[in-house]
C-alpha cells in the first residue's frame, strides 16, 4: 500500500505537526492505514516540549515529494547467480513464455556483477559456430546441463575441462586426428574410437546414447569420460550453454539506479545512454528490479495531503510532481492548483487542530487522552491562549473538549508551552525560522518570522543578532521586506523587528517606527493581522 504524506508547511510551528499527526491518526483508525504524518523542518522547541509532554515522537521529517525510481513500477525478473548456467539463463529468460529482455546477474551478496540479455546468448552462440574451442567449462555444469554421468575415476579428479569439440563419425578410427590432447571428443557406440581417444589422453570423451564396456571403463587414462542420454549435434550446442553467464554477460560501463534517485535526474540519464535496460539498486547496493524507458513514461507520483497551508511557497518540495488528494487549512486560499477535484476543508477558526478535532467528531471518534492533549496544545499555541484575533469560540471549546478527555489544565499546558520557546540555547538563524514563512503581495516579496514568548524584553537583548541574520536573508533571498515578529503572550502585543520600508511600516500599522522596531499593542497573528495590513497597503 502506498504512503500518504500528510504535511504541513515549511518551518512547522506546533499546529502544523499535531494536525499532520492528528489526522493521519483519524484516517488510520478508519482503516485506510496508508496515512504518514510528516514535517518539513527542525521541530521547534516549543513543539518538542508538547510531544514529549504527551509522549509522542515526532513525524517523520522529509525533504522533498518529487518522484523517484521507488515510486516508479519497474520489473523485477529473477536474479541469477554470475556461477549458473548459460543455458539456465535462457530457461530462465523464455520461462513460461515471460520472454524477458534482460536478466541481472549477481554475486552472492545479491550485489551486481553484470546484465545479460536475449541478444548476449544469441551473439555468443553464433560466434561459437565458428571456433570449436571451449575453455574452462565447470564439469558440474557440463554433467548438469547434458544430463550426463562419469564413467571413470579419472574424471573425479576434473574441475574444469577445455578443448576443441571434435565429432568421431562412425568411421574407421584411423581417420580421426587425436594428435592434440586438448580435445573434446564426441561419439556414439565406437569402442575403438573410444580407446584410441583415451589412449591419446585428450581432456574429455563424451559418449552418446550408448553403453560403454567396463573394459572401456578401466583403461588408465586422464581422459574425462562421460556418458550423456542426448544425440551429438544437441550434444554440441549444449556444451556451449554450459558455460557461466559471468563468461558472457556485460560487465563494463554498466549504468545502475538506486530506489531513492529522483526521475527527473533518471531521464537525463537514460536520454544519453544506449542501454534498453538499468539495474535498480537498494541501499545496501543489491539488486532489486529493472528500469526500462516505458517505466518513465507513466510515473507513479506520491500523495500528499496538506494541513495548515495551501501556498505553494510554503509547501513542501517538489510538490508539483505529486498528487494531492486534500487540503486542511484556516488560511486564505493561495495559489496551489490540482490536476482534479479533490477535498478542501477550509475553516475561518484560529487553529487547523480544532477542523481536525471537528473531523474526529463528524466520524464519531473520539481521540485517545494522550491525542486529545496534543489537540489541546497545538490549539493554545495558535491562538496564543486564545489571545489571538484569529481565536474563535469553536477554538474555546474545542480546547477546553480536548483537555477534559486528557484530564489537564489549559492554563499549565499554555505556560508550559510558550515558556518552552526562550531560545537562549540556540543561534538567531534557528530561531527566526523555527515559525517563518514566505509571502508574495502585489510584487512585493517578503519573509515575515514570529517568535511567541512570555518575556520579549529578553529577546530583545538580542536584536542585534536578529538584525545581521535579518540582513543577510533579506540579501540572499532579495526580500522587499524583513520582518520579525516578537509576540508576546503576557503583554498581548508584538514587538516588531523590520528591514525594508519605513513609510510602509508606518502606513499599514498607523505607527511611528524607530530603528527598525515598533511596538504593535494587540497585534498577536500574522494570519489575520500583519498580513492584511500589508496586503490592504500595496493591493
Amino acid at each position: 500500500m502506498d504512503t500518504i504524506y500528510v504535511t504541513g508547511h515549511r518551518n512547522p510551528d506546533t499546529d502544523s505537526i499535531v494536525s499532520a499527526m492528528a489526522y493521519a491518526a483519524l484516517q488510520n483508525s478508519l482503516g485506510e492505514r496508508a496515512y504518514t504524518a510528516a514535517c518539513l523542518g527542525r521541530v521547534s522547541d516549543e513543539t518538542q516540549a508538547v510531544l514529549d509532554r504527551f509522549k509522542f515522537k515526532a513525524p517523520l521529517l522529509i525533504e522533498n515529494v518529487r518522484t523517484q525510481v521507488s515510486d516508479l513500477d519497474f520489473d523485477t525478473p529473477p536474479t541469477l547467480n554470475a556461477g549458473v548456467t548459460i543455458s539456465r539463463a535462457w530457461q530462465t529468460i523464455h520461462k513460461d513464455g515471460a520472454h524477458i529482455t534482460t536478466i541481472p546477474v549477481v554475486n552472492e551478496d545479491g550485489s551486481l556483477y553484470g546484465m545479460l540479455s536475449s541478444g548476449d546468448i544469441a551473439a555468443y552462440d553464433m560466434s561459437s559456430v565458428r571456433n570449436p574451442y571451449i575453455a574452462g567449462i565447470p564439469l558440474y555444469n557440463l554433467l548438469s546441463v547434458i544430463e550426463g554421468k562419469l564413467l571413470n575415476e579419472a574424471g573425479q579428479m576434473v574441475d574444469s575441462i577445455s578443448g576443441s569439440v571434435t565429432i568421431a563419425l562412425p568411421s574407421s578410427c584411423k581417420n580421426l586426428m587425436l594428435s592434440d590432447q586438448n580435445s573434446i571428443v564426441i561419439c556414439g557406440d565406437q569402442p575403438d574410437m573410444i580407446q584410441k581417444a583415451m589412449e591419446t589422453g585428450v581432456r574429455c570423451i563424451i559418449v552418446c546414447q550408448s553403453e560403454v564396456s567396463e573394459e572401456v571403463r578401466s583403461i588408465k587414462s586422464e581422459s574425462c569420460l562421460i556418458s550423456t542420454p542426448f544425440d551429438a549435434y544437441r550434444t554440441v550446442r549444449l556444451l556451449c550453454h554450459a558455460l557461466p553467464v559471468s563468461r558472457i554477460c556485460k560487465t563494463n560501463d554498466l549504468v545502475c539506479f538506486h530506489l531513492d534517485d529522483y526521475i527527473d535526474d533518471v531521464r537525463e540519464t537514460v536520454l544519453k545512454s544506449r542501454f534498453r535496460c538499468y539495474p535498480i539498486l537498494n541501499e545496501d547496493e543489491q539488486v532489486v528490479g529493472t528500469l526500462s524507458r516505458f517505466h518513465l513514461l507513466r510515473p507513479r507520483r506520491k500523495r500528499v495531503v496538506l494541513v495548515d497551508h495551501n501556498e505553494m511557497a510554503q509547501a513542501v518540495r517538489g510538490l508539483e510532481q505529486a498528487e494531492i488528494l486534500g487540503i486542511i487549512d484556516h488560511h486564505r486560499l493561495a495559489d496551489i492548483q490540482t490536476g482534479s477535484p479533490i477535498f478542501v476543508r477550509n475553516e475561518p477558526v484560529g487553529s487547523t487542530t480544532t477542523i481536525v478535532a471537528g473531523m474526529y467528531q463528524d466520524k464519531g471518534l473520539m481521540p485517545s487522552e494522550r491525542m486529545a492533549g496534543l489537540m489541546a496544545a497545538a490549539i493554545l499555541s495558535d491562538t496564543v491562549m486564545f489571545k489571538s484575533p484569529t481565536c474563535t469560540q469553536r477554538d474555546i471549546d474545542t480546547a477546553n473538549r480536548m483537555a477534559r478527555i486528557a484530564n489537564i489544565s489549559l492554563e499549565d499546558l499554555g505556560h508550559m508551552i510558550f515558556s518552552a520557546s526562550g531560545g537562549d540555547n540556540r543561534s538567531a538563524d534557528e530561531l527566526l525560522m523555527t515559525d517563518f514563512k514566505e509571502f508574495h503581495i502585489a510584487g512585493h516579496d517578503l519573509g515575515v518570522s514570529q517568535i511567541t514568548c512570555t518575556d520579549s524584553e529578553h529577546m530583545l537583548t538580542r536584536s542585534g543578532e536578529f538584525f545581521d541574520t535579518m540582513g543577510r536573508m533579506k540579501q540572499e533571498k532579495h526580500y522587499d521586506m524583513m520582518l520579525l515578529m516578537l509576540t508576546d503572550v503576557l503583554q498581548e502585543g508584538t514587538r516588531l523587528l523590520y528591514l525594508g520600508d519605513d513609510q510602509s511600516i508606518q502606513q499599514a500599522f498607523n505607527c511611528k517606527p524607530e530603528g527598525g522596531s515598533v511596538f504593535l499593542p494587540h497585534v498577536m497573528s500574522r494570519k489575520k493581522q500583519v498580513i492584511p495590513a500589508l496586503s490592504g497597503l500595496w493591493g
